[in-house]
């Protein structure tokens, strides 16, 4: 059921929350993109009409000068031939050029030269009587009248010039502008993105750290709710029902192996109390061939309860979480160990050669005489019939190091990779009735494990095999009430096995 918390408004799933994303991304670009057209179509018509303009006053002016020409010339030949279509022709273009400069007029309002052209033409309006005096100074009035009319064509020309640098400007506050509009309007969009990739990477990543709690086997209460698409929401919930699942089945698994293992113990302490019984000679002395039997069906029980206490010891290591550390002097715990596999090891005939202590070091008294029990079954199981049993220590500065070597038969290179894998057993079999359990060296190394040690297969040169612990120094913890060295049980370091935990 989906939590409370994770109620709040949410995209109803997914594909809805892309397309939301695509959308809101695409806004500002929208925009950008709109407003980019304005500016354009803006600066379009600015050019459009400044140009247009620009042609007709240049036009107008330079139709002005030839005005100006042809008014001088009409007046100074009728002056001459005195003929009245030469009179008319001036009155055309007095005319012509009065209505061009009242239209010039508007485009430089407020310029001397026009205004100057503007007085001229009312002097200029009539012409005077032929007598030669009057009309040699009217005929001078065109010289300043010609003058004037190219300095209005110049100011024109200034004042097209002008207009383009003014477009000129204004496109350079428009590209100024743009930029600027790019430039927030982008950033908006990469904010808006990297917000909505965040909406959908975080709760993949929710999941990803519940799956990899889930299958770490540490999983905490206060597990992040999963807030995202109704899709991740109800994943999350599939994975809560999942992970309780997994609880209840290694619950169940637990309880199993609990029953199991106590369901075998008990007929195989009667089955063992019998053989010893009847070796004891309580029903009668046995015969050659009945002892002999007798002495298979006690190294059977034997080997079966081995195999139960490794299942035991495996079940137990991957939930206890807690090493108690103590002084041990590792050669004592050897010859124990050496000890309880006397029989086996005489009975396989191989020869033992182990260092002689004493070295003292700071580990998990079972966990390590756990490793070095395994080890030397291990041996015994693989080793060659009548060959030899090497167990060798040396402490140095930070680590111990303590190899278990044996001759036979070397390890396969396949079977390396997954030698400490639980249940796995390789190509090589076992000498002997009975089969392996494949758990023995998965319990070994996570005993090393649990104590920030490892545990590897290295190449030795007078052994066919040989195995190495490497333990490091530790701090051994001491009591509040008297501060003696004493067993202190503490919590396994963060490096260890995710089996162990």
């Amino acid at each position: 059921m989906t939590k409370r918390v994770s109620r709040r408004w949410r995209p109803r799933s997914l594909l809805q929350l892309v397309l939301l994303a695509f959308l809101v991304v695409m806004l500002p670009l929208g925009i950008l993109m709109y407003q980019a057209g304005q500016a354009l179509s803006e600066l379009s018509r600015l050019a459009d009409v400044s140009a247009r303009q620009a042609v007709e006053e240049s036009r107008r002016a330079r139709v002005l000068s030839n005005l100006a020409v042809e008014m001088e010339r009409s007046a100074r030949q009728y002056a001459v031939l005195e003929q009245e279509s030469l009179l008319e022709l001036y009155a055309e273009r007095h005319a012509e050029f009065e209505e061009l400069l009242a239209q010039q007029r508007r485009f430089l309002t407020d310029d001397a030269d026009v205004k100057a052209l503007e007085e001229q033409l009312l002097l200029l309006a009539e012409l005077p009587e032929l007598e030669p005096e009057a009309l040699e100074v009217w005929l001078s009035l065109f010289v300043p009248f010609a003058e004037h009319t190219e300095a209005m064509r110049q100011s024109t020309n200034r004042q097209i010039d002008a207009s383009i640098e003014m477009i000129s400007a204004r496109a350079e506050a428009v590209q100024s502008r743009l930029w600027l509009q790019t430039t927030a309007l982008v950033s908006a969009s990469l904010l808006l993105m990297l917000l909505f990739s965040w909406l959908i990477i975080r709760p993949v990543r929710q999941l990803e750290r519940r799956i990899l709690s889930i299958g770490s086997g540490v999983e905490t209460n206060d597990r992040d709710t999963i807030q995202g698409p109704a899709e991740l929401v109800q994943l999350g919930d599939r994975l809560d029902w999942l992970s309780t699942r997994l609880s209840d089945l290694e619950a169940q698994k637990q309880q199993f192996l609990r029953h199991m293992s106590h369901e075998l113990k008990t007929p195989l302490a009667s089955v063992r109390e019998g053989s010893a019984l009847l070796a004891d000679g309580v029903a009668g002395e046995l015969s050659p061939r009945q002892r002999e039997i007798l002495t298979l069906i006690d190294a059977s029980g034997r080997e079966l309860q081995r195999l139960i206490e490794q299942l035991l010891d495996y079940n137990l290591l991957q939930h206890n979480q807690r090493i108690s550390l103590e002084q041990v002097d590792l050669a004592t715990l050897v010859k124990t160990t050496l000890s309880k596999h006397r029989l086996a090891l005489e009975n396989k005939g191989m020869h033992v050669i182990a260092f002689d202590g004493p070295l003292e070091w700071v580990v998990d008294r079972t966990a390590v005489g756990r490793i070095l029990d395994n080890l030397v079954s291990n041996a015994i199981a693989y080793g060659e019939d009548g060959g030899e049993l090497m167990i060798r220590a040396h402490g140095g500065r930070e680590h111990l190091i303590l190899d278990v070597a044996n001759s036979g038969e070397p390890i396969a290179d396949h079977d390396r990779p997954r030698l400490f894998e639980p249940f796995y057993q390789g190509r090589s079999r076992r000498k002997g009735p009975l089969k392996g359990s494949g758990i023995g060296l998965s319990v070994a190394a996570d005993c090393a494990r649990i104590q920030n040690g490892s545990l590897a297969l290295i190449e030795d040169r007078e052994f066919d095999v040989c195995f190495r612990l490497t333990l490091p120094r530790q701090v051994l913890p001491l009591t509040k009430e008297n501060n003696n060295i004493e067993p202190v049980a503490v919590g396994i370091n963060a490096r260890s096995d995710e089996r162990c935990r």
